[in-house]
């Protein structure tokens, strides 16, 4: 089972809910996913860039079953969002501040050519610039996974259509593909889950539905990073030989039990 490279940022966010729920919190689709997918059997790496205030982040206690070899150090401040939510758990507005992941695109592309035969998963956000990205992993015939974040999702797809028919998975919530089945065939597509939050999330392979999974009821804490733990544990339990419906049941779980648990703090550094 080769290990899952997971290219995409870890982050600083503030999360505002108008119960008072959230707060700051570590985060990033990168760190998400492979520590999703590390908690399923599956060992991954973020392929991300640290600022000088996450670059204690590799030695903090909780997070030493990712491998951290794929990611870049720099100075200044690492990626931040600030992310506001209704009640329903939908995400209103976003304000965003790259810092260092600005050198994103830069480091994935020279990471991929350094591991053409890896086996990648694409966090398609910005700063990232996605056609770069993708272009470079089929140049490479890389196997790679997608997904989005909504807020700009549909430019991402966009960009991403002359590349996803390569995709072996498509990770989108119910929003996101009603923008993907606008600009593509979806019936094209080898495997796509498509999520819907406490609706059934589903897997479909070339158009037809092989899997339907309904979340189990819990009282959500944080909705933030529901997604991404999502695709690593799906990805995870595919890459072990799961069928897609044990997968998504695996993954669709590991969600709920996600946003019912408390955000991860961010850590303090160590002292020397």
């Amino acid at each position: 089972m080769k290990r899952l490279d997971v290219i995409g940022n870890v982050s600083r966010d503030l999360t505002r809910y108008p119960d008072h729920r959230g707060g700051a919190r570590l985060d990033g689709a990168a760190l998400l996913v492979a520590l999703a997918s590390a908690k399923a059997g599956r060992r991954a790496a973020p392929v991300c860039v640290l600022g000088s205030d996450l670059g204690h982040l590799p030695e903090a206690p909780g997070f030493d079953g990712i491998d951290w070899s794929a990611h870049k150090q720099a100075e200044g401040a690492s990626a931040s969002f600030d992310l506001e939510y209704d009640l329903r758990g939908e995400l209103m507005t976003v304000r965003s501040e790259y810092g260092v992941a600005a050198a994103l695109t830069t480091h994935a592309l020279a990471h991929v050519d350094q591991h053409p035969s890896g086996h990648y998963h694409v966090c398609c956000r910005r700063p990232l610039d996605v056609e770069m990205v993708l272009d470079r992993l089929v140049q490479r015939a890389a196997v790679f996974s997608v997904d989005f974040f909504l807020p700009s999702a549909e430019a991402m797809i966009r960009a991403s259509v002359p590349w996803l028919t390569r995709a072996a998975t498509v990770f989108v919530n119910a929003a996101e593909y009603r923008v993907l089945e606008s600009v593509i065939n979806t019936d094209a597509l080898a495997e796509v889950v498509v999520t819907d939050g406490p609706r059934p999330a589903v897997v479909r392979h070339f158009g037809r539905q092989t899997a339907a999974v309904a979340p189990s009821a819990r009282t959500p804490s944080e909705v933030s990073g529901a997604g991404d733990t999502v695709a690593g544990t799906f990805l995870a339990h595919r890459s072990q030989g799961a069928t897609p419906p044990r997968a998504l049941a695996e993954a669709v779980e590991a969600a709920a039990r996600n946003v019912e648990a408390p955000s991860p703090p961010i850590p303090a550094p160590r002292r020397a």
